[in-house]
């Protein structure tokens, strides 16, 4: 059964005449004829008695004809949608995101990207770099906002934008009045507060100081950046912080930052999957990411 004998017999049984049906089909009368005699054949029942005058649906046609137009609207219900993906007049759209990096960049990525494609439904999914490696690599999100490096050898991206990371340090601090930089090698014998196992910016911090000489003393974890700025603030260690991530103005809950001579950064990627068509929606919103970020944090940093 196809398609278009479904049209066929939908016709037919509008025009109650073969040669009619056949004139608005576009088609010869006697491959009108054949591919009913085809369907009847095939499924088992008349569709039409057919007399010298007219054509009229027996019962059975009566069921098929009502069945054919379901089927027919769903297909055409079916690519109108297609339709409307491909002209992103509307879809949906899983982005995954690390919480607090997501928090400074998206707010200016959303709305942007709504007074663009206002029916694209976007839908955020927060995790830590590791889960979000995972969801991405096996379709749980379309995109994610991710750091380098990727684990996971299935995922490709794309960088976003690169940005310094900084030493944060107690205002108390020996090296709180430091005005020239600081050596990451100094550090050797200072507590680290980080963030804890599974988050992209803890392996960074160990390899900064591992390229200097030395593994990092993490005496305090913490799931979250925030937190951990607040406690280098209160005395309880150092840390690196990204520049983005850094806490303006004073107060009790703001540590000193310093810059490091090095200059270590780290880079923020588009990730999906090597193996998963990349929606319109999807390509859109890493474009909209782009424009919107360097335009953005270009006039900050």
């Amino acid at each position: 059964m196809e398609l278009r004998q479904l049209l066929y017999v939908i016709q037919i049984a509008k025009e109650k005449n073969f040669s009619r049906a056949a004139e608005k089909l576009h088609i010869a009368q006697p491959s009108l004829s054949q591919q009913l005699s085809k369907l009847e054949q095939e499924i088992g029942v008349l569709l039409f008695r057919r007399t010298t005058n007219s054509v009229e649906l027996t019962q059975a046609g009566h069921s098929f004809v009502e069945k054919a137009q379901s089927i027919l609207d769903a297909v055409e219900q079916l690519k109108q949608e297609m339709d409307d993906m491909a002209q992103m007049r509307r879809g949906r759209l899983v982005v995954g995101t690390l919480p607090i990096t997501g928090a400074h960049i998206l707010p200016i990525v959303l709305p942007a990207f709504g007074a663009k494609y206002p029916q694209i439904e976007v839908i955020l999914v927060e995790e830590t770099t590791a889960r979000l490696e995972q969801l991405t690599a096996s379709g749980g999100t379309d995109i994610s906002l991710l750091t380098l490096p990727l684990l996971d050898p299935s995922l490709s991206w794309e960088p976003l934008m690169e940005e310094e990371i900084c030493l944060a340090v107690p205002p108390t601090h020996p090296l709180a009045k430091r005005t020239n930089g600081v050596d990451v090698a100094e550090l050797k014998d200072e507590p680290f507060i980080g963030l804890k196992k599974g988050q992209g910016f803890r392996q960074i911090t160990v390899s900064i100081c591992q390229q200097a000489g030395f593994t990092p003393d993490i005496v305090f974890e913490s799931s979250n950046i925030e937190t951990v700025q607040s406690l280098v603030a209160g005395g309880m260690g150092i840390a690196f912080v990204p520049q983005m991530l850094t806490r303006s103005g004073g107060g009790d809950f703001v540590p000193v930052y310093l810059p490091l001579k090095s200059r270590p950064s780290r880079t923020l990627v588009i990730g999906c999957s090597k193996d998963r068509y990349l929606s319109k929606a999807a390509q859109a919103f890493i474009q909209t990411m782009h424009e919107t970020v360097d335009q953005y944090f270009q006039s900050r940093f």
